[in-house]
């Protein structure tokens, strides 16, 4: 069974969304969820590490196994190596089913760079949560990260994305695959009579690229606004020919990085070989300064994408990714005065001032750019 290969991204009327801004609201509403769940919960996360927060993720699973409630926990095989086999075995003892997807091994590659991104919470068929979140400590003060509560005909996507992978060839472990086939049909939940439009979008590497296309549509018939949160800004060609003519023709176009205080410094200087023609062009670029800034989120007019993909040319090429996209002026506006607050806390970049840096900066934006050219030429 391959990856999302019989979904279909679909628009539905009626959903409910809650957007979630920094750990200490999100958190707790997962908490909430999880100690209310009667049948089932999916968790599908690529970063799971031992720690205070994987050690309350845990124990709540567990809690919720030993009441009767079918748990199963999906996590990528390389992002949860930091999970010690101390937790695995304790979760496995406590009734939880555990699954790797696609753990390193003498393969291709390709395949081994291949990872399951999608960060998917379902409690139910209820209720669902997405985002850019992980079971590690970072989360808890150093990271700055939003996620989305969902309600309505879309959580049915949400979960269709999880059972498929829990039962995919690339995915191993003791957890049954059988047990999603247990789980209640929830194919015949009706749409919602009033609430907001939404679909999910999700992409597999260069094996699906949907998730990237309906960026660079949006992008292209932007009218008004274009901001974009992303934690890694190395776009593809594409995106930053589409970002730069959006500016030309008038777009209020925006990004929010990262800015000193960032996981992958490296990562940071190979963006930043763009900032010049991207200021030429009109782009206006922030820094965040409170903390890393790890949300993945774009508002576009009145559409919002929200959820696990960076945008990044890497991750558009190798891993599964899913957002929650919605259209709908209320939740728009909403993510628009995020921004905002998201804006005033940043340093914005003065376009005179960049072209006068210094040259150990340029050094270091050539010296990781030419290694980002050289791993994207490897594909």
């Amino acid at each position: 069974m391959h990856e999302g290969s019989d979904l279909k991204s679909v628009w539905q009327e009626g959903n409910q969304f809650t957007l979630l801004p920094e750990a200490s609201r999100f958190l707790p509403a997962m908490f909430k969820a999880v100690a209310q769940a009667q049948d089932y919960i999916l968790i599908e996360l690529y970063l799971m590490e031992s720690g205070k927060l994987a050690t309350r993720v845990c124990n709540a699973l567990i809690a919720a196994a030993q009441r009767g409630v079918t748990v199963l926990l999906l996590l990528d095989g390389y992002g949860a190596m930091g999970l010690s086999n101390e937790d695995r075995n304790r979760l496995e003892a406590g009734g939880v089913a555990l699954r790797l997807f696609n753990p390193l091994g003498f393969h291709s590659l390709a395949r081994n760079l291949s990872r399951d991104h999608r960060k998917i919470v379902v409690v139910d068929g209820k209720v669902a949560f997405t985002g850019g979140f992980g079971a590690v400590d970072e989360f808890l003060q150093a990271w700055y990260e939003i996620a989305i509560r969902i309600q309505g005909p879309v959580v049915n996507d949400w979960e269709r994305l999880f059972r498929q992978l829990w039962d995919s060839r690339l995915t191993r472990g003791k957890g049954k695959t059988w047990l999603v086939r247990k789980l209640p049909d929830m194919s015949t939940l009706r749409q919602g009579e009033e609430g907001m439009r939404g679909r999910v979008i999700w992409g597999r590497g260069y094996r699906y690229q949907a998730i990237r296309h309906s960026l660079y549509q949006r992008v292209s018939s932007s009218r008004q606004r274009l901001w974009l949160c992303t934690p890694y800004f190395v776009p593809t060609f594409t995106l930053r020919l589409r970002l730069t003519r959006a500016a030309r023709r008038g777009v209020d176009v925006r990004l929010l990085l990262p800015g000193s205080k960032h996981d992958h410094p490296g990562v940071r200087y190979a963006g930043q070989r763009f900032y010049q023609r991207m200021l030429k062009a009109g782009v206006r670029i922030f820094e965040f300064q409170p903390t890393f800034i790890h949300a993945k989120f774009v508002l576009v007019d009145d559409w919002v994408s929200l959820g696990s993909c960076n945008f990044d040319h890497w991750n558009l090429h190798w891993n599964l990714e899913a957002n929650q996209e919605i259209e709908d002026r209320y939740l728009a506006d909403e993510v628009g005065e995020l921004f905002k607050r998201n804006f005033a806390s940043s340093a914005e970049v003065n376009a005179g001032e960049w072209a006068k840096r210094p040259y150990p900066q340029r050094i270091k934006e050539w010296l990781y750019g030419t290694l980002d050219s050289l791993l994207a030429r490897l594909r």
